[in-house]
């Protein structure tokens, strides 16, 4: 499998938009803080681009919308248990520890809090003495460079000890932790979920098959950046996290096949759109490859290898807004939000969706 690095502003053209070009006001009860009981009976609020027009359904209405021979491309990475609450030895001080990535040789880039406290040298314990770590160098960004000691498979420790890291704006408890799985995800290596994907039960999935449509799987682990806000003024001005992705030689055969016979490929989720955009070919075909991706789509970008897009709904000017609206025009994207906070919709990882066609 090849490897590359993508590091690309999406386009660099003249009408300067800034961050707050891509503001909405929303009102904080509608940030979703549970999951429904049924994954599939979210709103499903759909989107056509070239008119603007708007339809009101439920999600496993989303069969309506697709047809024979499209291909749904997934993102079927796994969020890890990546929160480790333990202490610092010997003072007992509490420590919170965030597994960002995987250096090797039980080396993790971390987030530490209290950051200050967890400097190079000190010595840290988790459930008991199940799992100890030392830390071992800083990065650039303050990030923590930790070697963890344990016996066995490290990801059956995380599993045991681990908590799942929810996005800073959930506040409400978990009681299942699968539900913040895709119920495709197999790819251990996620901070958080590729949310979009939430919303498919299995039997919606064979559904869907059984209609002729094709099911692809990219992998791109998601990282915290996912919830970094945009500080810049202008949107140009603003460096996006790097983001490993790969797509294996199968899904870029479906690919292939699937433009070369005049179907859509049918992306759910940003970060599955980032992935195919990120690793298509100049000349628009697919091929086994792996990269890290600091791909910023924004408007004006001219998309390579996407048709039409499943996702939520985003944070006010986050770069997954400024994504649809290169895809929708952000007029379009800020009216239907504006109907979406009247007709009450559910926002953001545990909310509602939309499907842009």
């Amino acid at each position: 499998m090849s490897r590359a690095r993508y590091s690309v502003n999406a386009w660099k053209g003249t009408n300067f938009l800034k961050t707050s070009d891509f503001y909405y006001d929303l009102p904080q009860e509608l940030i979703a803080q549970t999951p429904l009981e049924r994954r599939d009976s979210s709103r499903l609020m759909v989107l056509h681009r070239e008119t603007g027009e708007l339809e009101h359904r439920h999600f496993y209405d989303i069969v309506d919308y697709l047809q024979p021979g499209d291909c749904l491309v997934m993102n079927d990475s796994r969020v890890l248990p990546a929160r480790l609450l333990g202490h610092r030895v010997p003072t007992m001080g509490a420590v919170e520890v965030l597994l960002l990535r995987d250096k090797g040789d039980g080396v993790w880039e971390c987030l530490t809090k209290p950051g200050r406290k967890t400097h190079t040298g000190t010595e840290l314990s988790f459930g008991d003495g199940e799992l100890t770590a030392t830390v071992v160098g800083e990065v650039d960004d303050g990030n923590k460079l930790v070697q963890f000691h344990y016996k066995g498979i490290f990801l059956e420790v995380l599993e045991r000890l681990g908590q799942m890291p929810l996005p800073p704006y959930i506040h409400e408890q978990l009681q299942d932790p699968e539900r913040y799985q895709t119920v495709y995800s197999r790819a251990n290596g996620s901070a958080a979920a590729p949310t979009a994907g939430l919303h498919f039960t299995k039997e919606l999935l064979e559904k869907l098959q059984k209609q002729g449509v094709n099911l692809a799987y990219v992998t791109l682990h998601v990282g915290l950046g996912t919830f970094r806000p945009v500080k810049a003024e202008e949107i140009t001005d603003h460096h996006m996290h790097s983001e490993f992705c790969m797509m294996s030689a199968q899904t870029a055969k479906l690919l292939n096949e699937t433009h070369q016979s005049g179907q859509r490929i049918v992306c759910v989720g940003t970060t599955s759109c980032r992935t195919v955009e990120s690793l298509v070919e100049p000349d628009g075909t697919f091929r086994e490859k792996s990269a890290w991706t600091e791909i910023f789509i924004y408007p004006g970008y001219q998309f390579k290898a996407l048709d039409a897009l499943i996702t939520n709904f985003h944070l006010p000017e986050s770069t997954l807004v400024m994504l649809v609206s290169a895809l929708a025009g952000r007029e379009n994207i800020l009216h239907a939000y504006h109907v979406a906070v009247q007709e009450k919709y559910r926002f953001f990882s545990f909310g509602d969706a939309m499907y842009i066609s």
